[in-house]
């Protein structure tokens, strides 16, 4: 047998190797578009919640001022700020 003949069953382990790495980088292509996607899915969900968050900080901010709490417990429980009058200091 000559050296620069190739053997019949090389040419076909040959190919199969071939068309194996092909199949295993369209496999990869597709699981790195797929994971792309989700991750593009992620963000805007976290983009998302983040404003959600912040309005949340907003409203508690402003459910929380002391001139809203003092208006609210007036006219819902009907307390008022004691005057100067009914204050009294303790020493300790």
């Amino acid at each position: 047998m000559s050296a620069g003949v190739i053997r019949p069953w090389w040419t076909v382990v040959l190919l199969v190797l071939v068309l194996g790495s092909a199949f295993s980088i369209i496999a990869s292509t597709h699981a790195s578009r797929g994971f792309y996607a989700q991750l593009q899915d992620l963000e805007a969900r976290r983009w998302y919640l983040e404003e959600e968050f912040s309005r949340l900080l907003l409203e508690q901010s402003t459910l929380a001022s002391h001139y809203r709490i003092e208006s609210e417990a007036g006219e819902t429980l009907g307390l008022v700020a004691p005057g100067h009058e009914q204050t009294r200091l303790v020493a300790q």
